[in-house]
C-alpha cells in the first residue's frame, strides 16, 4: 500500500472519533446517565459576583425571585419575548436552551424551567422565574425564596445536548423532552446571536 493510502486509511479509521472525543456522548447513553449521577453526587455550587456561563451541568443553591408585571412582553436575551405564562427562567450561568429542574427549599417544591434569559442581576440570586412558575413553587408573597437549581439538559459550544445534575433522577421521557428543547432553543438562541 502506497504512503497516502495508508495515511488517508488511517485518517479514516482514526480521524472521526478522534474528533468525537471533546464532544458528549449521546444523551440515551449509559455513559451520559452515569455522568449525570456523578454531577448530582457532586456539592451545588453558588455563583457570586460576576459569573460566566458553566455548561458543565453542576448543581446551584442560591435564592430565586420572579419577573414583574413590568416585563411582561420585554424581549429577552434569546430575542423571544417574556410571557408571564411560560415555564421560563433567567439565569446568570447556565447557557440558553438549557432544561432545569428548579426546586423551592423552604417546602420541596419543583419545578421544570427553560432557560431563555440572562440575569438575576443581584448577587446570591441564581435564577429569575416567571410568575407561573413562582406560583408552581408556592413562592407566595415573599418573592425571594431558597432554591436548588438542577439542569436537565445543557447545550455546548461546540453543538450537541450534555445531560446535567437534573437527569440523574428524571425519567427518560423528560430526558428526552429537554434534550429536544435543548437542542432547539439553543439553535434558536445561535440564529438570534448571529442577527
Amino acid at each position: 500500500m502506497t504512503g497516502w493510502r495508508a495515511i488517508t486509511l488511517a485518517w479514516l479509521m482514526c480521524g472521526p472519533p478522534a474528533l468525537a472525543i471533546g464532544a458528549p456522548p449521546p444523551h440515551e447513553s449509559p455513559e451520559a446517565k452515569q455522568e449525570a449521577e456523578r454531577l448530582d453526587k457532586m456539592p451545588a455550587v453558588t455563583p457570586h459576583g460576576k459569573v460566566q456561563a458553566d455548561a458543565s451541568g453542576r448543581k446551584e443553591k442560591g435564592r430565586a425571585s420572579f419577573y414583574g408585571r413590568e416585563f411582561t412582553n420585554r424581549k429577552m436575551a434569546n430575542g423571544r419575548r417574556m410571557d408571564p405564562n411560560s415555564d421560563i427562567a433567567a439565569s446568570k450561568t447556565l447557557p440558553l436552551g438549557s432544561v432545569a429542574k428548579v426546586t423551592n427549599l423552604d417546602n420541596g417544591k419543583t419545578a421544570t424551567v427553560r432557560i431563555e434569559d440572562r440575569g438575576p442581576f443581584v448577587d446570591g440570586r441564581v435564577v429569575d422565574l416567571t410568575p407561573k412558575v413562582a406560583g408552581q413553587l408556592d413562592m407566595g408573597h415573599k418573592g425571594v425564596v431558597r432554591v436548588e437549581v438542577k439542569p436537565i439538559t445543557v447545550p455546548q459550544p461546540g453543538g450537541g445536548v450534555k445531560l446535567g445534575a437534573g437527569a440523574a433522577s428524571a425519567s427518560p421521557g423528560e430526558v428526552n423532552e429537554a434534550a429536544e428543547v435543548s437542542k432547539r432553543l439553543s439553535g434558536q438562541a445561535s440564529e438570534t446571536a448571529a442577527q
